[in-house]
């Protein structure tokens, strides 16, 4: 069955963000092309809604929409002055999240997370808004674990993500989680956006894009993920860059947000997963592959970081590989896997 999402479109919503979801699940479609999500979008009372910007937008639903939705997305908005400063959530706005089914998922983009905050369905759970409201949310909501340094969070049924393109990661998130990598990787190629950031990516790093391209660590990233399955250190990287460790470590870490070690490990437990989600390979392979080096330490990180075996996962998301999408390849054999 076509997945049901409704995108509630409150008032000061910004346009660029409430076109995000709708970009995204349009295009995850099965190998004939058929659609696997249906996106709709709705207002309070099916109203013109005021937007961020110096126009107002007409939608086609009011908040009934959000009964039946399978996954209910709420776009950033402005908060209100009366909610940042008193954290009460408007009447209207209360009695619409009312509507939402107890097992339907809620996802709020950017500074929509102050409504859930608001409603509630924040208390006790790790969240993220824009980083420079990060603090205003914590001291508003004390019950709310906020994390300012990721993009997204995913809670199970309630996740919320960073500003701007963290809502385009958050949607390909889901897209993965619910058909798998190649859904998602293939939709992310048709919106021609990265295929895959990890949610726990810092928000904001200090030059995102390094004035001085020759002392970037861009190329030395490319040439790590090229060989994942090498037992690469530290010392190794800051050599290709022809830098000191000290060095490179700052610069590094200037520009992605993480430590080199770090980013390493990342990279690793992505493509493992990436690995199990859309080939047949062994787990054993798989370790080698990614650089782990045998099954066990490989089932080690992914109970740290996710939780469950890698067996585990694989039965949970692996998703056969569309025809038209070519196999992911190993580091060192043929071609890039990963994106920087």
């Amino acid at each position: 069955m076509t997945h049901r999402v409704a995108v509630l479109a409150l008032g000061g919503v910004l346009p660029l963000d409430l076109g995000i979801p709708a970009r995204v699940f349009n295009e995850a479609c099965t190998p004939d092309g058929t659609r696997l999500y249906s996106v709709s979008t709705c207002s309070l009372g099916g109203r013109p809604v005021r937007t961020h910007e110096d126009y107002r937008l007409v939608v086609d639903h009011d908040e009934s929409l959000l009964d039946t939705a399978d996954t209910v997305v709420i776009a950033t908005q402005e908060p209100s002055t009366e909610l940042l400063t008193t954290g009460a959530l408007p009447a209207e706005v209360a009695a619409a999240l009312d509507r939402i089914r107890p097992r339907t998922r809620i996802v709020s983009l950017c500074t929509s997370a102050f409504l859930l905050a608001a409603a509630g369905l924040l208390d006790g759970r790790r969240a993220t808004t824009h980083w420079a409201l990060c603090e205003s949310l914590a001291q508003l909501f004390p019950d709310v674990e906020v994390d300012p340094d990721v993009l997204f969070v995913d809670n199970g049924r309630v996740l919320t993500s960073a500003g701007g393109a963290a809502g385009i990661d958050l949607c390909l998130h889901l897209v993965r989680l619910d058909h798998g990598a190649a859904v998602a990787s293939a939709a992310a190629r048709r919106c021609v956006v990265a295929p895959w950031r990890e949610g726990g990516q810092a928000q904001f790093i200090e030059h995102p894009v390094p004035q001085d391209t020759d002392r970037s660590t861009s190329a030395t990233r490319q040439w790590v993920l090229d060989r994942l399955a090498e037992p690469l250190t530290l010392e190794d990287m800051a050599g290709h860059a022809h830098m000191s460790v000290r060095t490179f470590t700052r610069r590094f870490r200037g520009e992605v947000g993480s430590s080199p070690l770090k980013w390493l490990a990342q990279r690793r437990l992505a493509h493992a997963r990436l690995l199990l989600e859309s080939t047949e390979l062994p787990v054993a392979r798989i370790a080698v592959a990614c650089g782990f080096g045998d099954p066990v330490t490989l089932r080690k990180n992914f109970y740290r970081h996710l939780g469950l075996s890698p067996a585990t996962y694989r039965r949970a998301h692996h998703a056969p590989e569309p025809e038209r999408e070519s196999q992911p390849t190993l580091p060192g054999i043929a071609g890039k896997s990963q994106a920087i």
